[in-house]
C-alpha cells in the first residue's frame, strides 16, 4: 500500500497539476528515502529542470524531467506526494522527507511517515534496466485472459502470493489480491495450476474490474494513504474481504476468515464462496 489505483491517481493529479513546473529548490530533510543518488547530487542535478510529466509504472510514480532523468518514486507502506500551497496541515509537512519548490506558491513533498518508501533519480538506460524487470500492467490490452492462464498454468506457488509478484504483474498488492480472489471465488492458497481456463478467465476479469472501480474511487485509504491534495480514497467501504477478518461475507453471510499463513501477508476469505 499505496497499490496500483493510488499510485495511478497520484500521477493522474501530479500531471494535471504539476506538468510544465521548474523545479526551483530541493530541500532533502530525510536522506535515507534516497536511492542510487546522494541528496546534494539530487538537488544539483533536478535543480532547473522542467517536469514534463506524471505517470504510474506497477506501483511506481514516475515524473519525467527535461533533462532526460526521471524521478522515480516507490511510496510503500505510508508514502505520498502531497502539493502544498501553503495550507497543508502541519501534521502531514512535518513527516515531509523531502520537498521540491515549483515556484513561490506551491511545493511538492514526499511525505512518509515510516520512511519505508524510496525516491531514485535514474538516467533513461537505468531506467530501462529497472523498468525490464517489472510484469505486464493488469490494465493493459497485453493483459489477457491467454497471458493470465500461462502464467499461472506452470507454477505451483499460492495464487495470490502469483499475483503479487512484480516481476509478473505489476500493480497488485495485497489489498487488490485478496478482492480479485475473492470475486472470482477462489481460494487464495491455491496453486496456480490449479486453476482450469474457467477460473482463469473469471479472476482475469475481477481484477481488472475491482482495479478500474478502485481507480474510479481514487484508492483505498486504509490507514495512511492520501492523494496530493490530502484527501483520503474512497473504495474502503466497498472492499468485501480485506480488514475485515470475523466479518460476514457480503456474499453468503458466511463468517469471514483472516489468515497470515499463505505468504506472511494478512489474508481474509470466505471458506464457504472461495474454493
Amino acid at each position: 500500500m499505496p497499490e496500483l489505483p493510488e499510485t495511478e491517481t497520484m500521477a493522474r493529479d501530479l500531471h494535471r497539476e504539476i506538468a510544465g513546473r521548474v523545479i526551483q529548490r530541493v530541500r532533502v530533510r530525510r536522506p535515507d528515502v534516497l536511492r542510487e543518488i546522494a541528496a546534494k547530487r539530487l538537488s544539483g542535478r533536478v535543480r532547473g529542470a522542467t517536469i514534463q510529466g506524471a505517470w504510474r509504472r506497477a506501483k511506481l510514480v514516475v515524473l519525467d524531467l527535461s533533462t532526460g532523468d526521471r524521478l522515480v518514486v516507490q511510496p510503500r507502506f505510508t508514502g505520498a506526494l502531497m502539493l502544498d500551497r501553503g495550507t497543508l496541515p502541519e501534521s502531514e509537512r512535518r513527516f515531509s522527507t523531502i520537498a521540491f519548490a515549483l515556484g513561490p506558491d506551491l511545493t511538492l513533498h514526499y511525505r512518509d511517515i515510516r520512511r519505508l518508501g524510496t525516491v531514485s533519480l535514474m538516467t533513461p538506460e537505468r531506467w530501462k534496466e529497472y523498468e525490464s524487470a517489472l510484469g505486464v500492467e493488469p490494465l493493459d490490452p497485453s493483459f489477457t485472459v491467454p497471458y493470465l492462464s500461462a502464467l499461472v498454468r506452470d507454477s505451483s506457488q499460492a495464487i495470490k502470493k502469483l499475483l503479487m509478484d512484480q516481476r509478473r504483474v505489476a500493480g497488485i498488492g495485497n489489498i487488490y489480491a485478496n478482492e480479485a480472489l475473492w470475486r472470482a471465488r477462489i481460494d487464495p492458497s491455491r496453486t496456480g495450476r490449479s486453476l482450469d481456463g474457467d477460473e482463469s478467465a473469471e479472476l482475469h476479469a475481477a481484477i481488472r474490474d475491482v482495479l478500474t472501480e478502485a481507480i474510479e474511487s481514487r484508492g483505498t485509504s486504509f490507514r495512511d494513504y492520501r492523494d496530493p491534495a490530502g484527501d483520503r480514497g474512497g473504495f474502503l467501504e466497498r472492499l468485501a474481504v480485506y480488514g475485515r477478518g470475523g466479518e460476514r461475507c457480503r456474499r453468503c453471510d458466511a463468517r469471514l476468515v483472516a489468515t497470515h499463513a499463505i505468504d506472511g501477508r494478512s489474508t481474509v476469505l470466505c471458506v464457504r464462496c472461495q474454493r
